[in-house]
This record gives C-alpha cells, sequence and structure tokens, in this order.
C-alpha cells in the first residue's frame, strides 16, 4: 500500500493505526501492508519501515549494564524481530525472580555486566521490565570476567578458549556467542 491508496469505506469497516478517513472513505497513510482485525473490522496499515515500538510479550536483545543484588539493570537494544535499534536505548530491568524459574540466589550467577540478553518484555511503560525465567531465553553472548575473551558454551557451562576461565550464566537455549548479535550491541557499554 502506498499513502492515499484506497482501503475501503467507513460503512465497511473502522480506521484503525496507520489510516484516516475522508469523507466516509478510508485511505492509507503510509506506505506498508493492509491489515484488517476480524473482530472489530479494524483496518490499519503497518509500516514497512516503522520505527521500533516496545511492547508487552516482545522479544529484545538487551545489554546487561550493572548488576545488583535484587536486579540487573540492562540497556534495550534491538527488537529480536528485527535489526533495528529501539530509539532511545530505554533502560530495562530484569528482577531477580524473573531471572530464571525456581530460586535464583544471586543475580551475579546468572548475568554479568556486557552479557547480551535475549528477553521478553513484561512491562513497557512507566517503566521497561523484562523476563528470562523461561528456558528460550537468557545470556546468547557473553566475554570472559578476567580476560574478555568471547565465551564458548560447553555443556551448561561458559569457557574461555583463550585463558581456560570456566563460568556459568543463565544461558538461552541458543547461546550463540556473537553470531546472531544486533548491530547495535557491540557499541560500547557504560562502566
Amino acid at each position: 500500500m502506498l499513502p492515499g491508496d484506497l482501503l475501503g469505506t467507513a460503512e465497511e469497516f473502522v480506521p484503525g493505526r496507520g489510516t484516516y478517513e475522508d469523507h466516509g472513505r478510508i485511505y492509507a497513510a503510509l506506505m506498508g501492508h493492509r491489515h484488517v482485525d476480524p473482530r472489530d473490522r479494524a483496518v490499519r496499515v503497518d509500516a514497512i519501515h516503522a520505527i521500533p515500538n516496545l511492547g508487552e510479550d516482545d522479544l529484545v536483545y538487551a545489554r546487561v549494564d550493572e548488576v545488583k543484588s535484587a536486579m540487573a539493570v540492562c540497556t534495550v537494544l534491538s527488537l529480536a524481530s528485527g535489526r533495528r535499534g529501539v530509539p532511545g536505548a530505554p533502560e530495562g530491568t530484569v528482577h531477580i525472580s524473573k531471572a530464571k524459574e525456581g530460586y535464583t540466589e544471586s543475580l551475579s550467577e546468572e548475568f554479568q555486566p556486557g552479557d547480551l540478553l535475549l528477553a521478553r518484555v513484561l512491562q513497557s511503560v512507566p517503566t521497561v521490565k523484562l523476563s528470562t525465567a523461561t528456558a528460550n531465553l537468557g545470556v546468547v553472548s557473553a566475554r570472559c570476567q578476567v580476560c574478555h575473551g568471547l565465551l564458548e558454551r560447553t555443556g551448561q557451562e561458559l569457557a574461555c578458549p583463550r585463558c581456560g576461565n570456566r563460568e556459568r550464566r543463565k544461558l538461552a537455549h541458543g547461546y550463540t556467542g556473537l553470531h546472531g548479535v544486533p548491530p547495535s550491541a557491540d557499541a560500547p557499554h557504560p562502566h
């Protein structure tokens, strides 16, 4: 769809996001794909190059900036479904109770600063709250706390091929190291 394309009439549909109504006709307001919600007969246009917007249940990549006793403070880098960064790189937190299923004694055993997480958004407004509790979520890339080499998965542990250091993390089912990391994840992080 292109801006100005006719989507239907006000008798057929309710105008939704990415549309406008003019004299009883509904038009596309932006370039994208037409979508009709069968429940309420709303027609909308989903932008092809939309600015990523965080919503509940979205999967995101986030970089751990600080690990406190009850939470990990992260920078949300991008939606997992796309490669574009989230505007403003919002701060998010993973509470100790949302780090993994079951009891977590210490968050420093699950995450370290610099780790890249695949997390689910539990809440996006007014603050971003994240979870890595399920098996498919958690650390997808980590560096050695001794020499900063990229850690490789060996069973349920991570090993550094440079110095031999072994570490544990709450690993995502598909721990990849740097493969599959969003481009903004390599940006320097605050200390």
